[in-house]
């Protein structure tokens, strides 16, 4: 398939998909022929199918993006204010996991969803890394609170010592407070030169919790095994990530143990009108 095909039985030639065009490389000129890219401008091209997506005739297929690929959106699907509303306030932090392992086709289903993430420039460059079973996170955890036990020997009396003393505390009574009860843990990562990953690692995990909420499934931004990872290389080693990959955020996943019942009130936002 070439690099761009219109169906000229349908293109009502209105300018919409050149209007559109991120990197403006389509051209109409004067409104005679047909849409399309000059093969010099080709290179340009991001892939991101927004000529696809907005032509309302269905006329515009890219190489890579065939207009079959790309279903319609469906209008009776698309949410309201309130249940948007609903739905983003019952998301909440899940501390506490039923003893029950995600299934790798729920993962997987998950991770499809999140790749429809924005990335700069339509990049797609992330990667995943799964980590499932209660006893292979608990091996990253002690790595964890040994790095912390350093930190409050060196530093005792530091606020960063005040905070890992009671989670050291908890671990050597039997509770893990790095990664709590979760036995599925999701790792976003990028490779080490994307200028955006931090933020394309972010964008994508947040698609990835909300995914899960739809599925009954529980989530949690794993804050403490991040720094952790940060500091302690043998950590980031025993993860096994993709060679030439920085890890930009793990998070847990897993089958909430309890059930919330009403949405906690947060603090209203200072905002400055310009």
């Amino acid at each position: 398939m070439r690099f761009m095909k219109v169906d000229e039985t349908k293109c009502k030639r209105d300018g919409i998909c050149v209007a559109e065009c991120p990197r403006r490389i389509i051209k109409l000129e004067g409104g005679v022929g047909f849409p399309g890219v000059a093969p010099e401008r080709e290179y340009y091209c991001m892939n991101c199918g927004h000529c696809v997506a907005v032509c309302p005739n269905g006329a515009m297929s890219l190489g890579r993006m065939p207009i079959e690929t790309c279903p319609e959106i469906g209008k009776d699907l698309v949410l309201s204010w309130d249940q948007a509303r609903h739905f983003l306030r019952s998301r909440r932090s899940i501390r506490a996991y039923k003893d029950q392992e995600v299934d790798r086709q729920t993962i997987q289903k998950l991770i499809e969803t999140a790749r429809y993430a924005p990335t700069a420039s339509n990049s797609q460059t992330l990667h995943w890394t799964v980590i499932n079973g209660r006893e292979r996170l608990s091996e990253f955890s002690k790595i964890a609170v040994e790095w912390m036990r350093e930190v409050i020997a060196e530093q005792p009396k530091s606020p960063t010592a005040a905070y890992f003393t009671p989670i050291v505390a908890e671990w050597d009574g039997g509770y893990d407070g790095i990664l709590r009860t979760a036995p599925n843990l999701v790792i976003a990562s990028a490779p080490e030169e994307a200028s955006n990953g931090l933020v394309d690692c972010a964008i994508a995990l947040t698609y990835l919790e909300f995914a899960a909420l739809a599925m009954g499934l529980g989530t949690c931004w794993a804050g403490l095994l991040q720094v952790a990872m940060l500091n302690t290389p043998a950590l980031v080693e025993k993860i096994g990530l993709p060679e030439g990959h920085t890890a930009h955020y793990p998070m847990m996943i897993g089958y909430p143990k309890f059930r919330y019942h009403r949405f906690p009130e947060r603090n209203q936002p200072p905002i400055h009108w310009k």
